[in-house]
């Protein structure tokens, strides 16, 4: 059996962090919050993430947009906001069509254009993804939105991640997973895909099993970056 370079058949990108601002809900509303927005934004996307964790350890699943809400609740309280229903609500209203990085319709179009595959493959439930999509434009750029909720646990399980291979319906290794989040990219890469570390925030790397191919401080090179890298697989 021959070896011979292949390109990949599609590119899996991570929602949250990675295609849409996770701060930008607390960012626009700034003025309400006052200089503790930030650390608000901090605390919420961190133990939204570490309850997603927890939940999948404990066997104990319930769809992002609850855990985006339990992760809310404990932010507000963490950083003494006075008890706000009317803040809650449109703090919540603002996570469900969060603002897209600038650069996200131009990278995920120019994919499309050289035949690669582009979707979504988060831990957000899907009314939360389609509402995200939909605002910032990016619906009809993409071949799929792929929701964990399908298998009822979060990644980095292996279960999560093998939605995007059976959707495409093809090895792991011809599909190239993109995120932002460090232990993300190792679970990505721990199941088979090839993976970029889209590092924002310049990060320390992540001492877990699995490396990126490549590290990026934004999304704006990944499609020459697709293009000249060598892929493999048999023939």
């Amino acid at each position: 059996m021959s070896v011979t370079p292949q390109r990949p058949v599609a590119c899996l990108f991570d929602a949250y962090g990675t295609l849409f601002d996770v701060t930008a809900a607390a960012r626009h509303l700034k003025d309400e919050i006052g200089p503790s927005w930030e650390d608000l934004a901090e605390t919420w996307r961190v133990r939204q993430v570490e309850y997603t964790w927890l939940r999948s350890l404990m066997d104990r699943y319930t769809d992002f947009r609850a855990i985006t809400a339990e992760a809310l609740d404990y932010a507000l309280d963490a950083t003494g906001q006075a008890p706000s229903t009317t803040l809650r609500d449109r703090l919540m209203g603002l996570y469900m069509t969060l603002d897209a990085y600038p650069e996200v319709p131009a990278v995920l179009a120019a994919l499309r254009d050289r035949g690669i595959g582009t979707a979504i493959l988060s831990n957000g439930s899907p009314d939360m993804l389609k509402a995200a999509c939909d605002s910032a434009g990016l619906t009809d750029l993409l071949d799929a939105v792929l929701s964990v909720d399908a298998v009822g646990i979060f990644k980095p399980a292996a279960a999560a991640y093998d939605l995007g291979r059976a959707h495409f319906g093809t090895d792991p290794e011809r599909v190239m997973f993109v995120s932002s989040n460090g232990w993300d990219v190792a679970g990505a890469a721990s199941f088979g895909y090839r993976t970029v570390w889209v590092n924002r925030r310049g990060a320390p790397a992540e001492r877990l099993p699995g490396c990126p191919v490549a590290e990026l401080d934004s999304l704006d090179r990944l499609p020459d970056l697709l293009r000249d890298l060598t892929w493999r697989g048999s023939a």
